[in-house]
C-alpha cells in the first residue's frame, strides 16, 4: 500500500522518524501530514568538536582515519547508511539528516593542530568516511578545500569519496598531491538513470556530471576510480556493466562496489521510498535483500555487511568481476605515499567567521 505522506521536493526521506534515543516525539495524523509544507528548508548548526580526525575500527572499511567536515548530508540519499548517526545529535535519521547540517567550522584549524602533534604518524586520510565532503554547503563554506590546503601544504596523503562534480573545483590541490603519489578520488555512481537517480539522491550530482568529473580529474593526472554504491538488488544490479564501462571510458582506473545496507532507521525510510517511487518493484527488491541477509533486511556482521551472502550475492560478485575485467579496471586504488609528509607548525587562532552563522 502506498503511503499518504506527500513527497517533499528535493528530499530523499519522506518524514522524520522517532529518534531511538528520545522518549517523546510528535506523530502527525494522516490529515496533518498531508497538509504539512511541501518543502523543508536547510538549517546549519556549528559543531563544537575539539578534534576532527576519526579513528576507524571496522575491519571491512579499508581505512584507519577519516575526516568529516560535515555531519548530516544535504544530498539526501534515501539509502544512506550514515543516517542513524544523526540520532546521536538529538535529530531524526529522516528529514533532519538532510536538512539540519552540522558544520565543523574549525575543521581546518583542528586538522593542522592534530597533524602538528609529535605523535602523529602519517597515514592516508579518507574524506569523508561518513558524509559527503562536497555536499551543497561546501560551495559557500569551502571547509573541504581549506582542509585540502592544509594537506597539500604538509604533503599528507588523502583519498576523497564523493557523489559531487564539485570535487573538480579542487583539482589544483589534488594534482599537487597526486604528483607526490598522495591523492586519489573515487566517484560513487549508483545508477546511470537520471530519473531514478533524482529520487534516490535528490541533491547529488547527476550521473553524467560524475562521469565528467572522472574525466576532468583523470586528464589532470589525478588517480580516479568509481564505486558502484550501493548496488540495489532487484533495481540497479543490471547496471553494473554499463556503469563500469562508462567510468572506464571517462578515465577511471579502478572500481569497487557495495551492496545496499539498511541499518536502523534506514530500513523504514527505504521501504517507504520503494512504495512511493517504484511500487511495482518494491516486493522484488525486498525479497532480494532478504536473500542476501539471511532472511532479514540487514545484517551488521563484518565481512558480509558490504557484500551480502548466499547465491544472489555470488551472482552480483561474479557480474561485477567480469564487468570490471572487461572494462580493464583494477580492483583497488593505488597505495598512497606518506614519505613526503612534513609536520606543520601549530596553528594560530583563525579569526575568520562563517557567513552562514
Amino acid at each position: 500500500m502506498r503511503r499518504s505522506l506527500p513527497i517533499l521536493r528535493g528530499r530523499g526521506a519522506g518524514q522524520d522518524l522517532p529518534n531511538r534515543f528520545e522518549r517523546l516525539y510528535l506523530e502527525l495524523t494522516p490529515e496533518e501530514a498531508t497538509a504539512a509544507p511541501k518543502a523543508r528548508e536547510t538549517e546549519y548548526f556549528q559543531d563544537g568538536s575539539r578534534t576532527v580526525l576519526n579513528r576507524n575500527r571496522s575491519p571491512d572499511v579499508g581505512f584507519d582515519w577519516s575526516l568529516n567536515p560535515y555531519r548530516g548530508c544535504e544530498h539526501g540519499c534515501v539509502y544512506c547508511y550514515a543516517r542513524p548517526t544523526h540520532e546521536y545529535l538529538g535529530f531524526s535519521a529522516g528529514l533532519d539528516f538532510e536538512s539540519r547540517i552540522v558544520v565543523k567550522a574549525e575543521a581546518p584549524r583542528l586538522l593542522r593542530e592534530e597533524l602538528s602533534r609529535a605523535g602523529w604518524q602519517p597515514v592516508p586520510l579518507v574524506m569523508s568516511g561518513v558524509t559527503d565532503p562536497y555536499q551543497p554547503p561546501e560551495r559557500k563554506l569551502h571547509l573541504t578545500r581549506r582542509c585540502l590546503e592544509v594537506l597539500a601544504e604538509v604533503r599528507h596523503p588523502v583519498a576523497l569519496i564523493t557523489k559531487s562534480r564539485m570535487v573538480t573545483r579542487d583539482a589544483d590541490l589534488l594534482a599537487t598531491l597526486a604528483q607526490l603519489g598522495a591523492a586519489s578520488v573515487t566517484l560513487s555512481i549508483t545508477t546511470l538513470d537520471r530519473r531514478l537517480q533524482r529520487t534516490l539522491e535528490p541533491r547529488a550530482s547527476p550521473p553524467a556530471h560524475r562521469l565528467d568529473a572522472i574525466r576532468t580529474l583523470s586528464d589532470m593526472g589525478i588517480p580516479v576510480g568509481v564505486n558502484v554504491a550501493p548496488v540495489i538488488p532487484g533495481l540497479t544490479e543490471h547496471e553494473i556493466p554499463g556503469i563500469l564501462e562508462a567510468a572506464a571510458e571517462a578515465g577511471a582506473r579502478w572500481a569497487g562496489y557495495v551492496v545496499l545496507r539498511l541499518p536502523g532507521a534506514v530500513r523504514p525510510l527505504f521501504k517507504e521510498w520503494l512504495e512511493s517511487h517504484v511500487p511495482d518493484r518494491a516486493g522484488k527488491v525486498e525479497s532480494r535483500l532478504r536473500s542476501l541477509r539471511g532472511g532479514e533486511l540487514y545484517e551488521a556482521e563484518f565481512g558480509t555487511r558490504m557484500r551480502g551472502r548466499g547465491p544472489f550475492a555470488a551472482q552480483i560478485r561474479d557480474l561485477f568481476s567480469v564487468a570490471r575485467s572487461r572494462a580493464g579496471l583494477d580492483d583497488a586504488p593505488p597505495s598512497l605515499q606518506t614519505r613526503h609528509f612534513r609536520r606543520p607548525t601549530p596553528p594560530a587562532a583563525d579569526q575568520r567567521q562563517l557567513e552562514l552563522f
